[in-house]
């Protein structure tokens, strides 16, 4: 049988932490930053955990991490 593969996708933006929680950088920080405040640009800096329930769709897409 085959072996399962990795989603390139999603092996460029997400990591698993030790706990098994997952990280991920923030959405609408790519263009169009005119029109966002400098507040809200602030706040998108850094990482985030992706929520919990789209933390089983992840796994799926990296059955080896």
């Amino acid at each position: 049988m085959a072996k399962m593969k990795t989603k390139s996708s999603a092996k460029k933006r997400f990591r698993v932490r030790p706990g098994g929680t997952v990280k991920c950088g923030h959405a609408f920080k790519r263009h169009i930053l005119t029109k966002k405040t400098t507040k809200t640009k602030r706040q998108l800096r850094g990482i985030t955990n992706v929520h919990a329930a789209d933390v089983v769709s992840v796994m799926r897409m990296m059955p080896f991490a």
